[in-house]
């Protein structure tokens, strides 16, 4: 436990095209939108229990080629599920690659479309 008892509130992500990050995160991953203020630019905060995600439409400060085969290598954000099957199913129906974890763990590392790693593993 930290000395402040922090908890994650939300991780924020730069994304190129809200509309297209939301299709990935909505509609293949089954997140939810809520509401956000006016920031005076693009983008979208999706809602998984107590946390979020803020993606912010903004130019991109990092490389988005030339990143790692394995997310597990590069920086991302690691989201658990129950179960890791049906995750697997949804991305091999909607095309997307994924690697599975390298320390053997129920874990997949994919990439949205703007090339940020999100690891996925079952706590199960």
């Amino acid at each position: 436990m930290s000395k402040f008892n922090f908890t994650l509130h939300h991780a924020s992500l730069v994304v190129s095209d809200t509309a297209a990050s939301l299709k990935f995160y909505c509609d293949v991953l089954g997140m939810q939108q809520t509401a956000r203020p006016d920031l005076g630019f693009p983008g979208a905060w999706l809602q998984l229990g107590a946390q979020q995600i803020h993606l912010l439409e903004l130019e991109n400060p990092d490389p988005v080629s030339g990143r790692p085969e394995h997310g597990g290598r590069d920086r991302h954000i690691a989201l658990s599920v129950p179960e890791l099957a049906p995750v697997k199913d949804v991305l091999d129906k909607s095309g997307i690659t994924y690697t599975l974890s390298k320390s053997g763990r129920q874990a997949l590392f994919c990439r949205d479309p703007d090339g940020n790693a999100l690891e996925i593993l079952q706590l199960a």
